[in-house]
């Protein structure tokens, strides 16, 4: 879910995908929840829940935990969910802008949370509006390279209405506008299911068109070059942001030093 830079981090994403999966999906119900809880159980008349469920699918969320989430937000399921919304703007070390979305059943709590983070790990909050202005909201696809070309990609998804796609690092990068994620998260979808076997189950060619991540992210219009250094102490801010169970997502600007090794 984090966007720590434009593109120098996605290549990631292979690495961390099932480390991380757990607390993905943890992000990822609670997201479904809140959509179910504004808008209703119906994904057809709903499309914020719509697109929840489409990134769900697209990280492999088994579709029982999807019901789960929506009855949670509607309150058909136990312990219904009352989940806000806050978007938190401050700077790590460098002047590394950062954007911090939250989800939160308790918005002190979360304030206290993100703000102890920040200062402990030598950056500071900013005000509201300044540091959004220096992002782009995308949707960004990111797909195993190694198993997939470009060109294989580019048939599914330009048609569908992406604008862009990037080979780069042993991962494809696909952009969209954010009206435009879902349709092209589905195309890629159909084509994953369309390889499954008879008993749905798992195949090479259906593999292959599993998205490594899928969100609509806030890209930064130009990123912040910093040392080795500075990278490191950027690093483990973005890092203690995303462990807080309130935070759905980060970005930020940071270019890492191609030496930089996120371990």
């Amino acid at each position: 879910m984090s966007g720590h830079n434009k593109w120098s981090t996605i290549k990631h994403a292979k690495g961390a995908a099932d480390a991380k999966r757990g607390a993905l999906f943890t992000k990822l119900i609670k997201e479904i929840s809140i959509a179910a809880s504004m808008g209703g159980g119906d994904p057809d008349s709903n499309p914020r829940l719509r697109a929840a469920i489409v990134k769900a699918r697209a990280a492999s969320m088994p579709k029982d935990n999807i019901k789960r989430a929506i009855d949670k937000g509607t309150g058909a399921g136990a312990g219904a969910a009352v989940y806000q919304e806050l978007v938190y703007e401050g700077y790590a070390q460098g002047g590394v802008a950062v954007l911090v979305e939250v989800l939160t059943d308790n918005n002190n709590r979360a304030a206290a949370n993100v703000r102890n983070i920040f200062s402990k790990n030598g950056g500071n909050l900013g005000t509201s509006g300044s540091v959004s202005r220096m992002f782009d909201r995308k949707g960004v696809i990111v797909l195993d390279g190694e198993k997939l070309t470009e060109d294989e990609v580019m048939e599914v998804v330009l048609d569908a209405g992406a604008e862009d796609v990037v080979a780069e690092d042993g991962v494809i990068t696909v952009t969209t506008d954010p009206n435009s994620f879902t349709g092209v998260v589905e195309a890629i979808q159909a084509k994953h299911d369309a390889g499954l076997s008879p008993k749905e189950e798992e195949t090479p060619e259906s593999e292959k068109w599993s998205s490594l991540s899928a969100a609509v992210s806030m890209v930064p219009q130009m990123t912040t070059a910093v040392d080795l250094d500075t990278a490191a102490k950027v690093k483990k801010l973005l890092d203690k942001l995303e462990e807080d169970d309130d935070v759905q997502a980060v970005w930020s600007t940071v270019e890492y030093p191609d030496d930089f090794e996120d371990a």
